[in-house]
This record gives structure tokens, sequence and C-alpha cells, in this order.
């Protein structure tokens, strides 16, 4: 036993905590990898664009995989937002607000978005309209993003954030040193209350992330089929 647990007799429970919400976090992460992957299959297959995908790199650190992950979230606002630019600039005014016309039927929507991707691509697919169309209507999708961005972000810059995701599988004791190093009971004690603060917000943003990524692609497979 480490003097610090004889000093502190609670911090044991306090470390095995701690390696718990890591692991919580990372499968999570990984989930949102796997869904962002699937956005953005759809993006380069229907609309054009060519983003590459994305994995979890296990030599890296937890900061570095939520900058990964960051990076391509952003290029997808980007993308999302040049859909917008092409709509506004290719059509009337008039036309341009039917599509955030909540009122507005989606397959009048749809046939919207066509004629101008048939403008910009020299034809176009009723499936690449109405994913665009989804994207820019979606609050849900683009609010779940900016707000996973943030928490990412947060995350990255937490007690956790250099640890390699890599380091479950290492020993208790060698996990402990690089997460904890020297500190006392009073700074795991704040340490574990944080991550668990981050770490419940991170799930609940990325459920909600995930819930409007299957959205978007179960309208695809439909439309498909």
């Amino acid at each position: 036993m480490a003097l610090s647990d004889l000093l502190y007799p609670d911090n044991p429970k306090r470390k095995k905590e701690l390696i718990q919400l890591h692991q919580e976090l990372l499968d999570c992460m990984s989930t949102n990898f796997h869904a962002t992957n699937e956005l953005v299959g759809v993006l380069n297959e229907h609309l054009g664009c060519t983003i590459s995908p994305i994995e979890m790199r296990e030599s890296s650190t937890v900061k570095e995989n939520c900058e990964i992950i960051i990076q391509v979230m952003s290029e997808i606002q980007h993308q999302v937002q040049k859909i917008d630019s092409d709509m506004k600039e290719k059509l009337e005014p008039v036309l341009y607000q039917k599509l955030y016309d909540i009122k507005e039927p989606e397959l009048e929507k749809i046939a919207i978005a066509q004629r101008v991707f048939s403008i910009i691509f020299g034809e176009a697919t009723s499936t690449a309209a109405m994913v665009a169309i989804k994207l820019l209507g979606s609050n849900h999708l683009t609010l779940s993003v900016s707000k996973l961005i943030g928490l990412l972000a947060q995350i990255g810059a937490s007690v956790l954030g250099g640890v390699s995701i890599t380091i479950i599988g290492l020993g208790l004791e060698m996990i402990l040193h690089a997460i904890l190093g020297a500190m006392e009971r009073s700074q795991l004690l704040t340490a574990v209350r944080s991550y668990e603060k981050h770490l419940a917000e991170f799930k609940a943003a990325s459920e909600k992330y995930q819930h409007a990524i299957h959205e978007v692609t179960s309208l695809v497979r439909q439309q498909i089929q």
C-alpha cells in the first residue's frame, strides 16, 4: 500500500472511481467516432464532400483524440454552412426562405434543393436534396454538434486529458501514476467530482448528437431501399 493511501485511506476508492470514469469516457468517445463516420459517409456519398473518416488513436492521449473529433465536426459544420451559402446564392429570396419555413411541405423543400444541386453537380438525386434539407433544418444536429465540441474541449483540458487511451490495460499503479502523480486527497476528490460533472454532460450531449445523426442516416437508408 502506498504511503498516501495510509495517510488518506479513502484514496484507493477515489482512484478506482477515476479509472471507471475514464473507461466510461472512452466508451462514449468510441461511439461518437462511429456516429461521426456515419454522417461523414453520407456527406461524402450524397453531397460531394471529401471529409476523411476518423478513428481513435490508441497511442494518443484523451486530449489528442478529442481534438481529432473536434476537427472533423468543425469540418461538418463548415460543409453545412457551404450548402446554405450555395442555396442562398442560387435561389430567389422567396424560394430560399421556403427552405426554413416550418409550414412548407418537406417534399417542396427537397424539390427546391434538388434544383440547386442539379446546377452545382449537373445532376442530383432526391436523396442528396433530402440530406441537405435535413441538415439545414436540423437545429437538433446543429446545437448538439456545437455543444459536443465545447464539452470535448473541456474534457481535453481536464485531469485525464493527458492520459493515453490505452493506459487502462497497463495496471492500476501505472494508471494512477499517469493520472494522479502526487495528488493529495483534497485534490483527488475535487478531480473526481469535476470529472463526474464533465462526463455526465458529455454523455447526455453525445446521446443527442448520435440521435440527430441517426435521424439523417435512417432517412437515407429508407430512401435508397
